[in-house]
């Protein structure tokens, strides 16, 4: 027999799940996935369907940083600065999203999905840099925390 009681490996991650989504960072993380799928289906009904590779990208590393910071795996796994690695990828991806959406609010008349994944992208650049803004903060906070002095003489 089976024993009910016990917590399914499934309950406990849709746990974390929920529980992540609400704290600042998650909420952030999710709503770049969300922007991000959103422009997918912009431009991917638009004449021009070139321009959903920034979208796809942004979306699957939003995607890689939201599981690994849901599960913990940032402190698990100290060989890489996940905080360092974070603010570059919104850094970067704020700062492509802002010129491909510029693009395409710019030159894309007559094709209203274009100028709808367009203006979708400015709202996504312009979350990417809060969350990179959010990111520098606590680099910052945690470089003075752990500035100490080395010096024996006084």
């Amino acid at each position: 027999m089976a024993d009910t009681t016990a917590s399914s490996a499934g309950g406990n991650c849709l746990e974390k799940l929920k529980n992540y989504v609400k704290t600042p960072k998650g909420f952030i993380l999710s709503a770049e996935i969300l922007l991000s799928f959103i422009i997918i289906i912009c431009y991917g009904a638009s004449h021009t369907g070139g321009y959903s590779s920034v979208a796809i990208c942004e979306m699957i590393f939003a995607m890689i940083f939201f599981g690994i910071f849901m599960m913990e795996m940032d402190k698990q796994f100290l060989l890489v600065n996940w905080l360092w690695s974070d603010l570059f990828r919104a850094g970067i991806g704020a700062v492509l999203y802002l010129i491909v959406s510029l693009i395409n609010v710019i030159g894309g008349a007559g094709d209203g999905a274009r100028i709808a994944g367009g203006v979708f992208g400015l709202i996504a650049g312009l979350v990417f840099a809060y969350d990179t803004y959010t990111i520098y903060l606590e680099v910052k906070s945690t470089r003075q925390h752990a500035a100490a002095s080395t010096d024996d003489r006084v």
